[in-house]
Formats: structure tokens, sequence, C-alpha cells
């Protein structure tokens, strides 16, 4: 497992948040046509096919891709629609989670112990 100190994430966080963009709405766009994608499976028996399904197939690649690019990176990838991410990291002698999600400043400013999840989130 990678750790990473405050100051490597930062420098790593505005590229991992372009990716989270990106994902974020490929996810979007996967979610509005799940419901395609299910009845196009139904009938798959039949020959099936959806209008989009090219794009909708396209779009789960990036997905994968962009998220296993993160996860290379040694980040964790949380919530694909927020955009929550952790880096592991070393305080007090253990390992904790740095905790970011889109939306926030382009800095980490909060972290939370390993099992304690965002809603334990504490500020640096």
């Amino acid at each position: 497992m990678k750790l990473f100190t405050v100051d490597e994430a930062n420098k790593l966080l505005p590229r991992i948040r372009m990716k989270l963009e990106m994902i974020r709405r490929l996810y979007e766009k996967v979610g509005s046509l799940r419901d395609s994608a299910r009845a196009a499976a139904s009938a798959s028996d039949f020959g099936g096919g959806m209008a989009g399904g090219t794009g909708y197939v396209k779009a789960l690649y990036e997905i994968g891709k962009l998220t296993t690019e993160i996860s290379d990176d040694g980040v964790h990838l949380k919530d694909y629609a927020r955009g929550l991410i952790d880096f592991p990291s070393m305080r007090d002698g253990r390992v904790v989670l740095l905790c970011w999600q889109l939306g926030e400043p382009d800095r980490i400013e909060w972290w939370h112990e390993t099992d304690a999840g965002f809603a334990g989130r504490r500020p640096l």
C-alpha cells in the first residue's frame, strides 16, 4: 500500500480531480442508459441491441480505465458520483486516510481513521 504525505496527496490532487470529473460525467451517461441496457440484455436471446449501445459500452470501458489509473496511483475511490477519494497516510504512527471529494478546495483538509469513513472526518 502506498502511503502519502499531505504534500504528496495535494500535488497529485489536480490530476486525480480531472479523472474524477470525467468518471462522474461518464457515470451519469451510464445511468441515463441503464434501463435501455437492461431491456437490451433481456432481449439478447432475440437479437437484442439498443440505441446508444456503443456509447454505453465505451463509457463503461472508460470508467474502468480511469478507476484503474486512480487505483494504480495508490488512491482509493470510494464513491463515483460524489468523486470521493482517500489517500492512505501515516499519522501518529498509524495508517489513516486523507479524505477529499469533488467540490472541495484543491487541497486536502480532512482525514479519518480507516474504520471511521466519511462521517468520521476530522480537519487536518
